[in-house]
């Protein structure tokens, strides 16, 4: 990866949506050079895809919660049966496993606190292995989900 891929990168991380031409002339390429590097980006995974960042609150899931997990038992078989559970639960909007203690942490919205609630009872309680969920409420989002800090140059390489 050299510096115009990591600007490739950081120019699709500010605008996802522009167009391929807008993309090379930023990155101060050919359209065709920077159409090869960018397939090149996605054949090998390090864009692992494209998407819409979405407010919460205007699509009426301004209610955020992060779950911490412990899990009854970590071997592969309860983990893996715990993980599938999980992902069919689409108001856990991430969910990461973590070493030590708590197992898991998730990142759940919902309407408003009688929606979590109810998901809480009905579906996270009732998930395979678990042995504790312990709830905090988001009061304010102080840094929100940002781009990855591709740097440019000797000094800010973070790949």
């Amino acid at each position: 990866m050299d510096e115009i891929d990591r600007e490739i990168l950081a120019q699709l991380q500010r605008d996802g949506r522009q167009t391929i031409t807008e993309l090379a002339e930023r990155v101060r390429v050919s359209v065709s050079r920077c159409q090869r590097r960018l397939r090149e980006l996605e054949r090998s995974g390090v864009i692992s895809g494209y998407h819409a960042a979405l407010n919460g609150a205007a699509v009426g899931l301004g209610f955020e919660v992060l779950v911490f997990v412990h899990l009854r038992h970590g071997d592969r078989e309860h983990l893996a049966a715990f993980d599938e559970g999980l992902a069919a639960i689409p108001q856990v909007i991430q969910a990461e496993r973590l070493f030590g203690t708590p197992d898991y942490l998730l990142r759940v919205v919902t309407a408003d606190l009688d929606a979590y609630q109810r998901l809480f009872e009905e579906k996270l309680a009732t998930l395979p292995n678990v042995n504790q969920l312990m709830s905090t409420i988001v009061m304010k989002r102080v840094v929100a989900p940002r781009p990855m800090p591709i740097g440019i140059g000797p000094e800010s390489k973070m790949i």
